[in-house]
């Protein structure tokens, strides 16, 4: 029998990865190790994605870049052939925020001048690898500068009226008169992007990065005005410099994901916006390794409402549909009734908390008792399923 294990992260708890082994490993253990077992870790563009590029046969690469203080820091992106995938958050995530390392929460003085610098190196050095086609995963991001420093990353120089440099972040853009592209980056020319994100904000306004995003990164509102006032005058020169096209590209949907990194990916990289999902699903070859599946097991940390707005359970259950394959779902909790679960595609969902009651034990110990799921699991499909039959809540139920 064949078993695909294609879950998402358990956030806070187990990588994508972890949870395909843990899984794995009970299943093989209920069933003598007889199982034929596939792990696919998925994400849906946000964190994780890298996890899911390598777990799909993409070489992991480490370089050092600015982090989102300008500090350096070492982070990954992967390749394959001449595609790259890279994972925003790992040079310029809200994570690597000194006082979010330490505990904390981020602070305004971080929320004004946290930089995309680090994101737009990472690029460079897949130009560097051969890439010419470019997945750019973004979430979880620390600044709110519009991407301005993604494309200082890539040679640009953002200069106020005497022809000075400005400083990292979005504050500084206020004062922003002119941006020099001599020395940008010429290999982009022939470059693709994919924006993978689901979010469909546009830059500006009360549905922009700042207002929605900002608070999220230790801005107030006051804050959160002068980000977004300068955010706009931001467009104002980049309009003088490329065109129209950078007023259209702020207000198209995507526009202010990761604190408007995907206004300029839009406007002077020319990505295409895409649900990470898809992405993720389309570089993994799920639909293609779906084939001969007897039973798809996907999950999060979290199955609730949000997820059925298109997280990754909700696009690895439509592309198993589509081929005939049942799916069930672990996590680590769930709010969904069973008929949302049902109607999302979902044969039966099954969270730790109805193994440990105690969500604390659930998060600390989520592999052992994933691993007990997947033993009962497996000790069902030995005992009682034949391949190729369908499988019912009651037949699953542990």
């Amino acid at each position: 029998m064949r078993i695909v294990i294609a879950p998402d992260k358990f956030k806070g708890s187990l990588s994508a990865p972890d949870v395909c082994r843990h899984l794995e490993k009970g299943l093989q253990a209920g069933s003598g190790g007889n199982l034929d077992v596939i792990r696919i870790p998925v994400a849906d563009g946000g964190e994780g994605t890298l996890d899911a590029a390598v777990g799909s046969g993409f070489t992991r690469r480490t370089v050092t870049v600015a982090g989102p203080t300008g500090e350096p820091v070492d982070a990954d992106f992967a390749v394959r052939n001449h595609e790259a995938v890279i994972e925003m958050a790992t040079a310029s995530g809200l994570a690597l925020l000194p006082q979010v390392m330490a505990g904390g929460r981020p602070d305004p003085e971080t929320a004004a001048t946290a930089t995309s610098r680090g994101t737009g190196q990472l690029i460079r050095a897949a130009l560097d690898e051969g890439c010419r086609r470019i997945v750019l995963g973004v979430g979880g991001s620390a600044n709110t500068d519009g991407g301005a420093g993604l494309l200082q990353g890539l040679g640009a120089r953002f200069l106020d009226r005497q022809g000075n440099e400005l400083p990292s972040g979005g504050a500084a853009l206020a004062n922003l008169h002119s941006i020099d592209f001599t020395d940008f980056e010429p290999r982009l020319v022939d470059t693709r992007f994919v924006l993978a994100s689901d979010v469909d904000n546009p830059l500006l306004g009360a549905q922009g990065a700042a207002a929605v995003f900002g608070p999220q990164k230790g801005a107030t509102q006051q804050d959160v005005d002068m980000l977004d006032a300068a955010l706009a005058r931001f467009v104002e020169v980049l309009a003088r410099e490329i065109g129209f096209r950078a007023v259209k590209a702020a207000e198209a949907p995507g526009a202010g994901a990761a604190g408007g990194v995907g206004f300029a990916a839009i406007a002077v990289l020319a990505a295409t916006r895409r649900p990470g999902i898809d992405v993720v699903l389309g570089f993994t070859g799920l639909a293609e390794r779906l084939a001969g599946a007897d039973l798809v097991i996907t999950g999060e940390g979290s199955l609730d409402e949000q997820s059925l707005l298109g997280k990754t359970p909700i696009g690895v259950a439509r592309a198993a549909a589509a081929q005939g394959v049942p799916v069930i779902a672990v996590c680590g909790r769930t709010t969904l009734a069973p008929g949302q679960a049902a109607a999302a595609g979902f044969e039966d969902v099954y969270a730790l908390t109805a193994l440990e009651s105690n969500v604390d034990r659930c998060i600390a110990e989520a592999g052992v008792l994933l691993e007990q799921l997947g033993t009962r699991i497996s000790g069902w499909l030995a005992a009682e399923k034949p391949t190729g039959t369908a499988h019912t809540k009651e037949d699953l139920r542990v």
